[in-house]
């Protein structure tokens, strides 16, 4: 394998990195419903004051055909061409605490050369911590706060925040390879999965958003500023409820995901919150037919604003 190193640049930035921050971690690319990895890096983007201090290369870690870069065309003229990036940045919390940042797009090539590449990153500052969010569509209702699936090394807070602990096989994330090899040198790591609603995976869901800050406070202790985005999310879902509960066979779906998350909750030997005791999923393809309008109205009034 190639250096690792040939993967990234430094920045004259990466001298001023305080020895020991925690680092977090999110991509996109890959199952990120209700759009809360894109909705972090923004955010993180526009609170957090990011500098980067490592850049990487996108010759090197993107496919370009899978995931083209935007062009603006003006009339007669290419007026932009936005680039995929993926950066290690310093960030500072609502207080000025400084943390690490990795964001950007999923590599599509060398995830081993990669992962070596930001646990040699991690080496290099100390990081004390890392803490990665992902996001994946569950059929859980909306009406219920949003869970989390917590996996890692910090039993802590897989005992006291991971609702859902399922033994399974799935699709992987880089960000797992890392977690693997950081585990294995017995390094401090988080991976919070967001349990989303099935029928809102395509909008960008506020609350989505809000529980991965949430949650990466929780593992962090840095702090942001939350309560705005809490107030979109009860607009949002205020929205959502008048669409439900205009429609009697919607709100019926609705009773039904909300008595199985109940059950669930309660400790009821229901085999998970995603089916019944039979074993069968809510329809789906029902709840989401029907809030196509509602969505169709919410992307028309934001297409208005």
């Amino acid at each position: 394998m190639r250096e690792p190193e040939g993967l990234y640049e430094l920045t004259p930035a990466a001298s001023d990195v305080p020895h020991g921050l925690p680092l977090v971690a999110g991509l996109t690319g890959f199952a990120d419903a209700g759009g809360a990895v894109q909705q972090l890096a923004e955010y993180f983007a526009d609170a957090a004051s990011p500098v980067p201090v490592a850049v990487f290369d996108p010759d090197e870690l993107l496919d370009y055909r899978a995931r083209r870069p935007i062009i603006e065309f003006d009339e007669d003229h290419l007026a932009s061409f936005t680039e995929a990036s993926l950066v290690l940045s310093l960030c500072r919390d609502e207080i000025g605490r400084p943390f690490l940042l990795l964001s950007g797009f999923e590599p599509d090539f060398q995830w081993n050369r990669f992962a070596a590449a930001v646990l040699g990153l991690i080496e290099r500052f100390g990081v004390s911590s890392t803490t990665w969010v992902q996001a994946i569509p569950m059929p859980v209702p909306h009406t219920r706060p949003m869970q989390v699936t917590v996996g890692g090394t910090r039993q802590a807070l897989i005992d006291s925040m991971s609702a859902w602990r399922p033994t399974t096989r799935a699709p992987s994330n880089v960000l797992h390879l890392v977690e693997f090899r950081l585990a294995e040198l017995g390094h401090e790591v988080a991976e919070f999965v967001l349990l989303v609603p099935h029928y809102l995976a395509d909008t960008e869901l506020p609350a989505a958003m809000a529980k991965g800050l949430e949650v990466v406070s929780a593992a962090t202790g840095l702090l942001f500023a939350i309560d705005p985005v809490r107030d979109r999310s009860r607009d949002f879902f205020a929205r959502v409820d008048e669409q439900v509960g205009a429609n009697t066979e919607l709100a019926g779906l609705v009773r039904t995901l909300e008595e199985r998350h109940d059950a669930y909750m309660a400790g009821n030997p229901v085999r998970s919150p995603l089916t019944d005791v039979e074993g069968e999923v809510p329809s789906a393809d029902e709840l989401a037919a029907e809030l196509e309008k509602f969505l169709a109205l919410r992307r028309a009034h934001d297409d208005e604003a």
